[in-house]
């Protein structure tokens, strides 16, 4: 009886206290939930306050020193901006012109004559020597433009492959550095055309692909038609379009009243013509591009590998390869023959005499090309000084 009524005491009394405990609990929850509610209050009602007192300073400044506010807007309105990309550099022109610093212009580091306008004077001579027996040539002092002695030299006549000559330089004139690297398939229209008018070739084959480069070198040094046709129609889409440029760069040169051309290649034509001073400013406006200057000096060049010719093709310039051990009084440096039945054989070249004296000489109607080369070393040897 005893045992039972302390353990009820216990039981009562645990109860009791668990009971306390849970009322404690509660209460001391809401103090804490209460006391974050206010201290939440407080700290946005400082917040708030800070907004206010900012705002206050604020709109105090504005109405106090205006000037300053202004003054911020300025420095705003000229912030920099990032500079636009730059514009790309354009790709190197093959129509640059070789010329010197004062802006003289050049051919093999030698001032020559500006313009296209040759002068005969009074003090010109005929070229009687026996040894020339070209029926026409002319011979031009390239530092004055002075024409220094000359035979029917403003007679007309066709200059055959001369006419290259011009075809490398409107070429060289409408392409950029770029385009030597580029390929062209050689046509049956190109090969076919030189074949139909037994044209020298270079020799490339049908459907070969070849780089612009090469027809260049091909259309000079071994007089290839093949590679004119192909250089005419990469640049201008077609020969006739082609020679419309060509003429339309004689007339730049102050050339049309006397000359003409019908092709780029230099078929006899009655209206394909020009005069031995023509070919000489035609020459000297070639060389003038350091490119041209360039292909024109070449003696001998070997095309690029191809499958239809891996090792290449070696073309040369024979006028220049059969000349150069002549005694011409200097070095013939540029040269471009010619020859059709009609005209004979032709050819216009570039010297720098032993005196550093710059010259052109040009002759036409020779009975063969060897004739033509002894014509042009007499020339040079007693003429130009």
């Amino acid at each position: 009886m005893y045992t039972k009524s302390w353990n009820l005491f216990l039981g009562d009394y645990k109860l009791a206290k668990r009971r306390r405990s849970e009322k404690y609990k509660k209460k001391l929850r809401k103090a804490i939930i209460a006391w974050a509610i206010l201290i939440a209050l407080v700290v946005l009602l400082i917040y708030l306050v800070i907004i206010g007192i900012q705002a206050l300073v604020g709109l105090f400044k504005d109405k106090k020193d205006p000037v300053e506010t202004k003054e911020q807007v300025k420095v705003e309105e000229f912030i920099p901006t990032p500079s636009p990309s730059p514009t790309p550099t354009p790709e190197p022109n093959l129509a640059i012109k070789n010329v010197s610093e004062s802006g003289e212009t050049l051919i093999n580091n030698v001032p020559v004559f500006s313009g296209y306008k040759v002068n005969k004077l009074e003090t010109t001579s005929y070229i009687s020597s026996e040894n020339v027996q070209s029926t026409y040539g002319i011979l031009i002092d390239a530092t004055t433009g002075n024409v220094v002695s000359q035979k029917e030299g403003f007679t007309r006549i066709n200059p055959a492959s001369m006419t290259k000559i011009l075809t490398v330089l409107v070429a060289a004139e409408h392409l950029k550095e770029t385009d030597l690297e580029k390929e062209v398939t050689i046509t049956v229209e190109d090969t076919g055309y030189a074949y139909k008018h037994d044209l020298s070739c270079v020799g490339f084959s049908n459907g070969e692909t070849v780089k612009v480069k090469d027809l260049f070198y091909g259309t000079i040094l071994p007089s290839g038609a093949d590679a004119a046709m192909a250089l005419a129609r990469y640049v201008a889409g077609d020969e006739a379009t082609f020679i419309k440029m060509m003429n339309d760069k004689i007339d730049e040169l102050g050339l049309s009243s006397t000359s003409h051309f019908t092709n780029c290649v230099g078929i006899f034509n009655d209206n394909h013509y020009s005069t031995c001073a023509d070919m000489a400013v035609m020459l000297k406006a070639t060389i003038e591009n350091q490119f041209c200057y360039e292909v024109l000096n070449a003696h001998k060049y070997t095309t690029s590998r191809t499958p239809e010719h891996p090792e290449g093709i070696e073309i040369s310039n024979w006028f220049l390869r059969r000349i150069e051990d002549k005694d011409t009084g200097g070095e013939v440096l540029c040269a471009k023959t010619g020859y059709v039945n009609q005209a004979g054989s032709c050819a216009a070249s570039f010297s720098i005499q032993a005196s550093g004296k710059p010259y052109l000489c040009v002759t036409a109607q020779a009975h063969s090309a060897w004739r033509c080369i002894y014509d042009q070393v007499d020339i040079y040897k007693n003429l130009a000084k």
